[in-house]
């Protein structure tokens, strides 16, 4: 990630996501809170290209899906969700260097499942939705 990519995230309320394990190897991913709805961001560089020079889908799966259940974790007050489901379109391509933004919507949530949508974005163009449900695990 650029110096100045980072810099445009923080001056637009951005802050970084604590990561660990296979997302900390996509990151940094940011986040931030607007009108009491959380918003996500990853800036790609160029480890997220595919053979194409593009983003790679699975990138855009696991941004979408990090996304997705960290709101299940906060609308839930609960620290352990597990994900059951996760389906994804992609309509458009990602270009390298473009900043992903998600803004994650409870559709419904129950005792034991949350079920949420998103677009992935860049600026005004979508380039994927993803509708997943997520599982509220017992605390070990």
């Amino acid at each position: 990630m650029t110096d100045k990519a980072a810099a445009k995230l923080k001056s637009d309320g951005w802050s970084v996501v604590e990561t660990s394990g296979f997302v900390h190897l996509i990151g940094p991913l940011w986040q931030r809170l607007v009108d009491g709805r959380h918003e996500y961001a990853l800036a790609t560089q160029d480890k997220h290209h595919n053979r194409r020079g593009l983003v790679q889908g699975g990138v855009i799966m696991t941004f979408a899906d990090r996304s997705c259940g960290m709101t299940a974790r906060y609308i839930s007050g609960k620290p352990t969700l597990a994900t059951v489901q996760l389906d994804t379109h992609f309509v458009e391509a990602g270009k390298i260097g473009e900043t992903l933004v998600s803004r994650p919507h409870v559709v419904r949530a129950t005792r034991s499942l949350i079920f949420i949508t998103t677009e992935v974005t860049v600026d005004k163009r979508c380039i994927a939705m993803a509708s997943g449900v997520f599982k509220i695990l017992k605390n070990e």
